[in-house]
Formats: structure tokens, C-alpha cells, sequence
């Protein structure tokens, strides 16, 4: 019986419950394109004031840190893929990157499911 009020109480915390919304946005822009990604990192900064000196302020901002390295790459691999000759390095660059996202989005949510912060950037 405990169990079921301490799951109930887990998501009793708003901000908690919008860092989950982001993760879910991220998941999603993989899917759409980043489309969701860039509704998820207008949620960060828009939010990250209600968050100030709590642990899921880690969370928000490993997020909006994701986005942008996330984003800084793209450029680059875009820049890459437009010269035609790097295309090849460009799909690697890709590969990667979205591997590394994946990763990120998982141990975020992992970590905050678990009520933990994020310590490392």
C-alpha cells in the first residue's frame, strides 16, 4: 500500500512533471524531424526560472544543453553534406550525434524518474 502512495507522490512535483514533458519532446523530435525538440527547449527557458537552486534544475539544464550541441552539429554535418564530397563524413557525424542524443535522453530520464540530479554536463 506504501508503494502506491509513494508513485502517486512521485509525480506530485509540476516542475518534475515538466522536465518528463521534455524528455517526452525530445524522444519525439528524433521522430519528427526536432520539430518537439524545439518546443521542449522553449519549455526550458521559459521554465527554468520555477526551478532556480532544485535538483531538476540539472535536469533542464542537461536539456537545453542537448538541444544545442545537438544543434551545433547539424549545422555542421549540413554544412558537410552540402560540399557533396563529405557527405560521407557528414552521415557519421549523424550517426554519432544521434547516438549520443539517445544516450542522453535515456540517462536523463532515468535519473529523474529516479529523483536523481545530473551532475555531470
Amino acid at each position: 500500500m506504501s508503494q502506491d502512495k509513494e508513485i502517486s507522490n512521485n509525480f506530485q512535483d509540476p516542475n518534475k512533471n515538466l522536465a518528463l514533458i521534455v524528455y517526452g519532446l525530445q524522444i519525439l523530435g528524433i521522430l519528427t524531424g526536432g520539430i518537439a525538440w524545439i518546443i521542449g527547449v522553449v519549455i526550458n527557458y521559459v521554465k527554468i526560472d520555477d526551478v532556480k537552486g532544485t535538483w531538476i534544475e540539472s535536469h533542464f539544464e542537461w536539456q537545453m544543453r542537448t538541444f544545442w550541441i545537438g544543434l551545433f552539429w547539424l549545422v555542421i554535418s549540413l554544412i558537410l553534406f552540402i560540399t557533396v564530397v563529405l557527405i560521407p563524413v557528414a552521415w557519421i557525424i549523424w550517426i554519432v550525434v544521434g547516438i549520443w542524443i539517445i544516450y542522453r535522453v535515456i540517462k536523463g530520464l532515468l535519473d529523474l524518474l529516479d529523483n536523481k540530479a545530473l551532475l555531470s554536463k
